[in-house]
């Protein structure tokens, strides 16, 4: 677990760290209402939209590489801690990996929790969620 972050990893963590915040909000407002005010001593010029146009062109570009990095690595982080909660837990082993359902299994997966969770007994629901990750799962074997 010592292993150190890459540099791409702990620049976007920072990134999304930092743009996340209140002041760097007001930053931003603070910069289009500049460009604004400066439209009338510009003259509303083709070259005063450009400027605009393309910073936050290439900032809302760059932003969405950065940030599902840092989203898609806290994420998976998510996951490992729950794996490892699950495994800890009296919790069923069989939901490891159900991330890997479609939306559709997903959607029903919870539907059938919620119905358990106020009025099946806790054994009619295990055969009902085994058949929904069994079936996946053979669909992913058929594929791969």
């Amino acid at each position: 677990m010592s292993e150190k972050p890459s540099l791409f990893s702990r620049f976007s963590g920072g990134v999304a760290q930092l743009t996340g915040k209140p002041a760097t909000f007001v930053i931003a407002v603070a910069g289009i209402l500049l460009w604004a005010v400066t439209g009338p001593i510009f003259g509303f010029s083709e070259t005063w939209q450009l400027v605009v146009n393309t910073g936050t062109t290439i900032i809302t570009f760059l932003m969405v590489f950065v940030l599902q990095n840092s989203q898609n690595r806290d994420g998976k982080a998510v996951q490992a801690k729950l794996d490892e909660l699950i495994l800890t837990s009296g919790a069923e082993n069989r939901f490891m990996g159900i991330e890997h359902l479609d939306e559709k299994e997903l959607r029903r997966l919870t539907e059938l929790l919620r119905a358990a969770a106020e009025s099946e007994p806790d054994h009619a629901l295990a055969g009902k969620v085994d058949h929904i990750i069994r079936d996946r799962r053979t669909k992913l074997k058929k594929k791969g």
